[in-house]
């Protein structure tokens, strides 16, 4: 029995778990939008149809609506709609009944939602970020923006970036968790669906590339609303952004990419009811592009001043990435010759997405190359070729909602009116991109071009239109489905491989009767209730203890209250201000920050902080199971739990967080001239006893560990609490260190040295607050109802934590202290 409420009910939405539950949300929230991204679209559009503009817009909603266009297209829709239909499909593909972590995976949708809304609200504080969405420095701090944006909108856009990378990282654990720990009996890595493989290898780019970027919008974030320095200087700042932002941006395109492939190969598969030609060389060249991906993003930066060596080495780069593509496209146009063709609407859509990628793919090499580069980039070039290759992808996808909609929903649409959404899309997309390609000389982000460019820009104006009536087709048509199609059998496409099809349409809550097991080479259900009656054991009984729980409010309270604390972070910055302006040390930078503070903030911020740790605590006493396969395969990570290894993934992910912040510091320097810097702390004995207590601190985890396998409740008591006086000592330490600084009136924004120290020991000094409040808990727990003592796995997971926190401080230690 589930603990779920009906469908029909609004409660069902708020505290399910369930994987498909949360996919439909992903799906559903992913389009909302697209529509709205589309609507802004279409708005600046409009302002393009006159050489220097039609007067529609000003220059300042106008770079608005561009900016919010691109950031809510590339982050709250192209991800998320893949993310949504992978976690409908890829616990089916692959044989599971659910995520490996259903809980984090609920979070990680309302964190997704909530940070969405936050992005949204920045439009109503006055006004929203408005320096394009790759947001390049200095165009992103206060110093060069108005002060309206500096203290609330602009706040609030980066801050819901801040949060929607939040989601993405928890999402992406979990995927590699679940991918690498819960695969049917007899089904290999190398035997998985292709949709799946894709799936697979963007959540291990999103782990490392989403880590970037979230180190480089924490920087900026600290810019803007605690006026540090990072990205305000004339010393490499805007170089420094480059370099983290396209570290993520161009594995970004494979991450949006990469999903699509995946449909387009299944798709391909099943309409030309055939396999894919050269499947495990499609496969390596899938691991080829997802490794190269992060060796070329200085092609994004050949106009800076990166000396002509390096250039030419990520022009060689990016030539090569493009070889395994060429075999990727070749396996589906081969796939196409050898099998029989049926031009349903997911087909369509798909083999109109390989025809976009291919164009757009052919004029990105003009971008690759240096000289070419020099005359194309910031022009109209770059516009068209990167909507070629974004929306292939984006065609693949909507491929992918009509291909798997009669599974997730039970109904059939209508294929005369999918082939008609196809014909308007295609014909819509061509014509507002294609002239782009005409018009190539115009100015990247204005609206002021040369008349002669004119009948080009009217032509994409009125194709913008049509792309945008496609998907009032698309809704109607799957409206209409919903409303009075027809029942889907459990498999309405022919040669269709993949185990969702196996299922009933829709799927039952628990996805099974049986234990998928491909263990003799193909798909069967296994029933164990004959094995659960050993040793006594009934059937029922066994049912009852495996019972799965997907019912829970405290993720959705978790995510309203990371929303309330980063609307209230977003107006802070004017208390900042003043606060600077009264130590008589404020810089020159202040400049355009002077907006009028509210005391709004204040209270949102405070109250966020209630709700998070009211909901964060009650999350950790919730009662919430969810059963590990017994039978799975887990190569290659046969011998780590699932939670330790979701663990692991997260401090690979916060490695990447740590070296992007340390790499700033280290190039800034090395800009600044290494043996030119300022040695921020008055003395290197606080570092050197932080060092001391912080490893000691690391040795009472470890004694933890064993009073809690000896089911030593005061040993483990002691040893717990003992870490926990520990960290408190190091923060004190580090607390007397600050005040000593700002005594002498050099406080975080006194110069580039200084923001630098504060942040990057800061984020440190914040992870050891979490692992404090995590201590704390685990010893409430130990008191209350003698936690860990029968299980004491909690512990060790906690010690993976607190060690990692304690070695990024031993490398924090001689960079700070001693050189």
């Amino acid at each position: 029995m589930s603990d779920l409420p009906p469908m029909t009910s609004i409660k069902r939405w708020l505290v399910t778990t369930n994987h498909k539950d949360v996919g439909v949300l992903y799906l559903a929230t992913a389009l909302f939008f697209l529509l709205l991204g589309g609507v802004l679209a279409m708005l600046f559009r409009i302002q393009l149809w006159d050489a220097g503009g039609t007067g529609f817009l000003t220059g300042s909603e106008y770079n608005q609506a561009v900016s919010a266009h691109g950031l809510l297209m590339v982050f709250w829709f192209l991800s998320p709609i893949a993310t949504g239909f992978a976690n409908y499909l890829v616990p089916l593909q692959i044989g599971a009944k659910d995520l490996a972590f259903p809980r984090l995976n609920a979070m990680s949708y309302w964190f997704y939602l909530f940070s969405g809304i936050l992005f949204g609200i920045s439009f109503f504080q006055g006004q929203t970020f408005s320096g394009g969405w790759t947001m390049y420095a200095p165009l992103n701090v206060p110093m060069y923006t108005t002060a309206m944006e500096a203290a609330t909108g602009g706040n609030a856009a980066i801050l819901a970036l801040i949060l929607f990378v939040f989601s993405i990282t928890i999402g992406t654990v979990n995927f590699l968790t679940t991918i690498h720990r819960s695969r049917a009996e007899g089904l290999g890595l190398w035997n998985m669906p292709l949709f799946t493989w894709s799936w697979l290898l963007t959540v291990w780019m999103m782990l490392f590339a989403f880590a970037a970027l979230l180190a480089a919008l924490l920087l900026q974030a600290s810019d803007r609303i605690f006026l540090t320095q990072y990205f305000a200087t004339d010393q490499g700042s805007s170089l420094l952004w480059a370099h983290l932002f396209w570290f993520f941006g161009h594995p970004e395109v494979y991450i949006v990419f990469f999903p699509a492939l995946g449909i387009m190969f299944e798709t391909f598969q099943t309409f030309t009811g055939r396999r894919l030609v050269g499947r495990k060389w499609v496969i390596i060249a899938m691991v080829l592009v997802a490794v190269q991906s992060f060796l070329v993003w200085m092609h994004h930066m050949f106009l800076t001043t990166i000396n002509l060596e390096i250039k030419t080495l990520f022009m060689a780069t990016t030539i090569g990435i493009s070889l395994p593509f060429d075999l990727m496209v070749f396996a589906l146009i081969y796939t196409m010759v050898k099998g029989r063709v049926r031009f349903t609407t997911p087909f369509l859509f798909s083999l109109g997405a390989l025809v976009l990628f291919i164009l757009g793919g052919i004029t990105g090499v003009f971008l690759g190359a240096v000289v070419l580069d020099f005359e194309f980039r910031g022009t109209y070039w770059v516009v068209a070729h990167f909507h070629y290759v974004m929306v292939s992808g984006v065609t693949a996808l909507i491929g992918g909602l009509y291909y798997w909609w009669p599974k997730i929903t039970g109904k059939m649409y209508s294929e005369t009116l999918g082939k008609l959404h196809f014909a308007v899309y295609f014909l819509g997309f061509n014509l507002l991109y294609f002239p782009m390609f005409l018009a190539w000389e115009t100015p990247r982000r204005v609206f002021d071009y040369g008349v002669g460019l004119q009948l080009y820009h009217r032509m994409a104006t009125v194709g913008a239109f049509v792309l945008g009536a496609s998907f009032l087709i698309m809704f109607y048509t799957l409206a209409k489905s919903w409303l009075s199609g027809p029942d889907a059998p459990d498999n309405p496409w022919a040669y269709s491989r993949t185990a969702e099809w196996a299922t009933p349409s829709p799927p039952p809550l628990e996805n099974w009767d049986g234990r998928p097991s491909y263990a003799s080479g193909r798909l069967e259900f296994v029933d164990d209730s004959a094995a659960a009656t050993d040793g006594g054991l009934t059937a029922d009984a066994s049912h009852q203890a495996e019972h799965a729980d997907h019912a829970s409010i405290w993720p959705v309270g978790i995510g309203f209250g990371m929303f309330v604390f980063f609307l209230g972070i977003s107006g802070i910055t004017p208390y900042m201000v003043s606060f600077a302006d009264g130590t008589g040390t404020a810089p020159d930078t202040l400049v355009g920050t002077g907006a009028e503070p509210s005391i709004l903030y204040p209270v949102l911020t405070v109250l966020g902080v209630a709700i998070l740790g009211y909901t964060l605590f009650e999350y950790g006493r919730e009662r919430f199971h969810a059963p590990e396969m017994a039978i799975a395969e887990r190569w290659p990570f046969d011998g780590i739990g699932t939670t330790k290894l979701g663990v692991w993934f997260f401090i690979a992910s916060d490695v990447v967080v740590f070296g992007s912040v340390i790499g700033a510091y280290v190039f800034m320097r090395l800009h600044m001239g290494w043996n030119n810097w300022t040695m921020v702390p008055f003395a290197s004995w606080p570092g050197l006893l932080n060092t001391y207590i912080l490893l000691t601190s690391s040795f009472t985890v470890v004694l933890a560990l064993v009073f809690a396998e000896r089911q030593n409740k005061k040993g483990l008591l002691t040893a717990m609490g003992a870490t926990l006086l520990l960290g408190l000592a190091f923060m004190t330490v580090k607390a007397y260190e600050y005040s000593v600084k700002i005594s002498h009136g050099e406080y975080w924004w006194y110069g580039l040295e200084y923001s630098i120290y504060y942040v990057t020991t800061g984020l440190h000094a914040l992870h050891v607050i979490l692992g404090l409040l995590i201590a704390a808990f685990m010893i409430y727990r130990i008191r209350t109802i003698d936690a860990y003592l029968d299980d004491h796995r909690p512990v060790e997971f906690f010690g993976l934590y607190w060690h990692f926190v304690d070695i990024v401080w031993v490398f924090l230690f001689p960079l700070f202290y001693l050189m």
